[in-house]
This record gives C-alpha cells, structure tokens and sequence, in this order.
C-alpha cells in the first residue's frame, strides 16, 4: 500500500457531480448516494466492512449514465443483524423507495440476504459477490470480539487491513486497495467495532423466498479476503443462480474491473425485468449511445414520470446515461454477447452517419455546386459566342 494516497482523477469528478446525501433516521445517521432515473427500480450497492458508499462510484457513474438509478449507501451503526434489517427498511421508506434490487460485497453481500428473508416483498434480486453465509469462521478467528466496542480505533482500523492482501499488485488492484484504505481511514471506532460485530455477531441466513434466478453470484478468481470455502457454500446455497466469474480483481473488482463488474450488473438488472431510461438522462440523445463513466450530469433530479415496472417513487437526486445491455445468456458467455451487441449497435450506427452523410453529399451538390457548375456553363457559352461574332 501506498504512503500517500491521491484521489483518482474520475473519483475527483464523481464527487463534483453526484451529491452526497446525510439523513437522520432515528438515531441513525445514514450516508449515501442516489443517482440516475427516479423512475427506474434501483440498484442498491451496500459495502463490506472495509467499505463506504464511495467504493461504487464507478458503478454510480457507468451506470446511471445508461439510464440506471444507483444507491449507494455506507453500512450504518448498528450492533446486530436484527437492528439491520429494521433500519434498513426505515431508510428505504424515508427516501420512499420500496421495491430494490440488491448488490452486496462480502458484509454487504451478507446482509443482502438476510434483508431478502426477512423482507422478501421488498427485494427482486440479488447480486453477490465475494460473501458468505453465515459469520461462525469469523466469530471463531476473533476471539475478542466481546470487547470489540472499547477497542482503540487505530487497533480496529489495523485489524480491518490486516485482511487485505498488501504485496505487490497489478497497478488496477494497486489503485483499489489504495482507495480502500483511504476510505478505512475516514471511519470512526464506533463505524469500525459496529461492523465487525456485524461479521462475528452469531447468525446464518435462512431460506430465500427469492428464486434462484433472481439472483446472480459474482466471485474473483484469483484471491479475497473471504475464504474460498465459505464462496462455495454460497454457491451450494444456491445451485441454479447466474455465475459471474472473473479471472482477477482481487478483494475490490467494483474497483480494479468495474467495466466487468458494470457489465454483469447490466446483464442481471436486464434479465430480472429493470428496463433502463436513457431517454431520461440529460445530455444523453433518445436512443443515443453509451459513454462513459465520465460523461455525467450536474445531479439533479430527472422529471418525475409516472413510476413503471414495481410502481416505485423515488427520491434524492438523478443522473444519467445509457447503454444497451447485452442479451440475456448463460454468464460464462455474456462477454463475448455484449461485445457481439456492442459491434452490431456500432455497425447501425455507421450504417446510419453513411446515409446521412450521403444525403448532405447531395444537398451540397444541389444547393451549391450545380448553380455553380451551370453558371460557369453560361459564363464560357457567352464568351464563345463573343469570339464568334467579332470573328
């Protein structure tokens, strides 16, 4: 890990674009971005225990500019997994939204699924990456968890990156466990010893109402701070969801791959029923193409349409962009369709500026060219005629 860390240029103009939002709810203060069409069902991102809302930036901004709506949240102080789910459910009410879609890494991908046991009418899908079913490993390899609460904040901040994997990196992982750590940095003791107590807190998730299909496991390959074990549980949990494999990305794929991870996002929200509104993002053309992470708005909010699909409202605000996503397949292959997608939309478009550009080819011979033309036609007949006569 670097010594000193620099925010990345996009995560500099991320941060000029999207505003962050800061609500009381209760006695709890919760943290979070939204931005992108209110009226599109949301993408909720909630974070690992290393995390904060800011850890997706990359998805709020490649995302939200294909016409999807992005919530980012920090994890709350909250001391048990019960307490989670009524809070969770308290914000989702105070920003009246109602019907969410989720994507939790590792604590996040945890507490995902408990929310959809608890409150299955809320949640339509799930995307998972990197997490677990049930928090007894943790439990077992801390054993002073019971103080967790009077522990000093420089203790609990050193414990955090102790399970992130430090040596040398490609410069993508590199960068992402820099901006982790820089966020680590930003957390208080109390947001720190409620998280861990949160991964060690005794608790498994139960059986989901939600189908199969609906949800999407999305794992590295090559190495994460949650044991390989514990990936094939949830795997085994879940034996018909989607698999999103990818080769490397360390701990933060959102971060070190997010044109993967923004890819498979857009596959699971497309197959699940989210249709996306890029007719709905300012500076976007109806039917336009896709940019971008950096082609974002000014974070306001898009005109309130009436809402469609699961009836949701929507709150905070919008953003932007769009993007066709890929066809719908098995997800060892979607890469190869949407580069397939992608190659056959730039192949329409070229279609579309050659005839374009032949139809003002034409206006130009017409308009300008054949007076021209038929002038100096006039010009040399009169002159020929001249020469005649004095002739």
């Amino acid at each position: 890990m670097k010594g000193a860390f620099s925010a990345p240029g996009d995560y500099t103009y991320f941060k000029s674009q999207v505003p962050l939002h800061k609500i009381p709810i209760g006695t709890k203060q919760w943290r979070y971005y939204d931005f992108g069409p209110k009226v599109v069902p949301p993408l909720v991102c909630l974070p690992g225990t290393a995390g904060t809302a800011d850890v997706y930036y990359k998805q709020i901004m490649s995302l939200s500019m294909k016409g999807y709506r992005v919530i980012s949240v920090d994890i709350p102080r909250v001391w048990n997994h019960h307490e989670w789910i009524q809070v969770f459910e308290k914000f989702l009410d105070a920003i009246d939204v109602h019907h969410i879609h989720l994507y939790g890494t590792s604590l996040g991908g945890f507490l995902a699924q408990l929310f959809a046991q608890h409150r299955p009418r809320r949640v339509r899908s799930l995307i998972l990456s990197n997490s677990f079913l049930d928090t007894r490993s943790f439990s077992a390899e801390m054993p002073w968890a019971p103080i967790v609460s009077w522990t000093p904040s420089f203790l609990l901040k050193r414990y955090v990156l102790t399970g992130i994997r430090d040596g040398p990196h490609e410069p993508f992982i590199a960068d992402s466990v820099d901006f982790v750590v820089s966020q680590v940095e930003t957390l208080s003791r109390d947001d720190l010893a409620s998280r861990l107590t949160l991964t060690v807190d005794a608790a498994s998730v139960g059986p989901l109402l939600l189908s199969d299909s609906f949800i999407t496991i999305m794992d590295t390959n090559d190495y994460c701070a949650i044991p390989q074990q514990l990936k094939d549980e949830l795997g085994e949990r879940y034996p018909e969801a989607r698999r999103a494999s990818l080769k490397t990305g360390g701990d933060f794929p959102f971060l070190s791959r997010p044109d993967e991870v923004n890819l498979h996002l857009q596959l699971h929200l497309r197959r699940v029923g989210v249709e996306a509104r890029p007719d709905l993002v300012p500076g976007v053309p109806k039917g336009g193409s896709g940019g971008s992470p950096s082609g974002e708005n000014n974070g306001k909010e898009d005109p309130d349409d009436p809402p469609k699909d699961d009836g949701e409202h929507s709150e905070g605000p919008s953003a932007d962009s769009q993007l066709h996503p890929a066809p719908e397949s098995s997800e060892s292959h979607s890469l190869d369709d949407q580069l397939l997608s992608n190659a056959r939309d730039c192949h329409f478009v070229d279609e579309d500026m050659m005839v374009l550009y032949l139809t003002h080819v034409w206006e130009i011979f017409f308009l300008h060219l054949l007076p021209l033309y038929l002038g100096s036609l006039y010009i040399t007949f009169n002159c020929r005629l001249k020469v005649k006569q004095v002739v």
